[in-house]
């Protein structure tokens, strides 16, 4: 946001005190009819009030909006859609955090050694193993590395 020619951040944006900016924003209202225009009287009233006339305008223009009188987004509404933008924001970067995990250790799965499997004949060899349903007698006999 440019003011004056500098740019300005947000925390030298929000150096007018509410109080100033719903009196500014109410003598527009009431001496809106004083003037020959709502700019004129936008004018005359920022430099009464210490803010420049595009600031004054914007502020005016949200009150507008958030009576009724011009279409757009209520002040409610822009906290509203911020709220949800940043709760969104949040949401995806979980997402890919959470992908990122998965991805890890499903290559760390990858990565690890196989047990070694054969099959054999039932009742061949010294231990005992598992019989597998179907299998006619065949057993599993898996190696541990």
């Amino acid at each position: 946001m440019r003011e004056n020619g500098v740019i300005m951040t947000k925390a030298a944006s929000r150096k007018y005190a509410p109080e100033v900016r719903e009196r500014a924003v109410r003598m527009v209202f009431e001496h809106e009819g004083d003037h020959g225009s709502q700019w004129a009287a936008i004018g005359s009233i920022a430099a009464k009030s210490g803010c420049t006339a595009e600031t004054l305008r914007g502020w005016v223009r949200q009150a507008e909006r958030d009576q009724g009188k011009r279409p757009g987004p209520t002040t409610d509404e822009q906290e509203r859609i911020r709220a949800l933008e940043r709760e969104n924001r949040e949401l995806r970067q979980a997402n890919e955090i959470l992908r990122k995990a998965s991805a890890y250790f499903a290559q760390a799965e990858l990565d690890r050694p196989f047990k070694k499997c054969s099959m054999r004949q039932a009742g061949v060899g010294s231990s005992p193993s598992p019989v597998l349903p179907g299998s006619a007698g065949l057993t599993m006999r898996c190696a541990t590395s």
